[in-house]
């Protein structure tokens, strides 16, 4: 790929070019993994809440999709064992997605190296500003209400550490 001379660039461009960036990335590892982008979010999603599982309402929701994309997405993820289907044991129309346990040790390798790769792309800024740049789009997601597909709420991203079995390049 050409390197551009660095230059100003105004936080639309600055917005839309990272925003390709994280996805290409967060892309290559879904492929590596033989997962669409879409599969390794509903991933990431569902460890949220292991026991408690997510109603499809819910996963309509925090994903963005469709409900006929959603089903979709789950009966492929179901397909391949990577999560199961159970009746909502307090309304009995509705179903809950979970992680089967083969699903859940993907989902961990997945996330694991999707934090490890992302953790790269700031790399050429000082500590002090990757965290401005973190301050500033915690922001940015807070004031609109992004919905919560991936956290600082797993064990790896808390302690600051690399993640354990994050394949590397």
């Amino acid at each position: 790929m050409v390197r551009e001379p660095e230059a100003d660039m105004s936080v639309v461009t600055a917005l839309v070019r990272s925003a390709f960036l994280v996805d290409a990335t967060y892309e290559h590892v879904a492929r590596k993994h033989q997962l669409t982008s879409q599969q390794g979010q509903l991933l990431c999603v569902l460890m949220g809440k292991p026991e408690e599982g997510f109603g499809m309402g819910e996963l309509v929701r925090i994903l963005g999709l469709a409900k006929s994309s959603l089903t979709g997405l789950v009966d492929r993820s179901l397909r391949r064992g990577l999560v199961r289907r159970e009746a909502d044991s307090t309304d009995g129309r509705a179903v809950r997605v979970y992680l089967t346990p083969e699903g859940d040790k993907l989902a961990e390798e997945f996330y694991n190296e999707t934090v490890a790769q992302v953790a790269e792309l700031p790399t050429m800024l000082s500590e002090q500003e990757q965290a401005q740049l973190a301050e500033l789009l915690g922001r940015l997601v807070f004031g609109n209400q992004v919905p919560v597909v991936f956290g600082d709420d797993h064990p790896c991203m808390k302690s600051g550490e690399d993640c354990p079995d994050a394949a590397q390049d």
